[in-house]
């Protein structure tokens, strides 16, 4: 069964903290573009971390649910990024149950569409990445609103540290 997820106040959102970042740096998207991506695979590399679902080696379990909301929430930031970056404004995705409940094998999925889209910069990859990404909330049981107050928080957050000139 899939799940449509609104993404309109998202994006509206991030397009206000890039515009803040923007302006403070003054840098914009093109001239950000590298960083930005190496920022979304380097912040799914900190939530694949707090999952620790790959380290075979340990018994220690996950971080906190907080706290894989928060590195989520990191993730979306700059996948929302890069859909402004690339004028890509989409309402909503639709989202599927994945076939397995194996986190990493999910997050390695998931690298591997950001990656098909971080080199085509197409809007099927985009939406496909997106969709992939937000399936995972299915396993790590994320509710909608369980994201978006997230996302929210963590953006209130990175307004506060551009005040404090971070």
């Amino acid at each position: 069964m899939s799940e449509v997820f609104s993404l309109d106040l998202l994006f509206a959102k991030q397009s206000e903290l890039d515009k803040r970042i923007h302006a403070d740096k003054n840098v914009d998207y093109s001239s950000t573009l590298v960083e930005r991506k190496l920022a979304l695979l380097v912040e799914l590399g900190e939530f694949a971390n707090a999952t620790r679902s790959f380290k075979f080696w340990s018994i220690k379990a996950s971080e906190s649910k907080e706290r894989l909301l928060d590195e989520y929430a990191d993730v979306l930031h700059f996948l929302l990024s890069l859909g402004l970056a690339k004028n890509f404004r989409v309402e909503h995705i639709e989202v599927s149950a994945p076939k397995t409940k194996a986190l990493s094998t999910l997050i390695f999925d998931i690298y591997q569409k950001f990656e098909a889209f971080l080199i085509s910069e197409s809007l099927p990859d985009y939406k496909s990445a997106f969709a992939s990404f937000l399936a995972i909330s299915k396993v790590t049981n994320f509710s909608e609103s369980d994201i978006i107050s997230a996302y929210l928080q963590k953006n209130a957050e990175n307004f506060k540290r551009q005040d404090n000139n971070y």
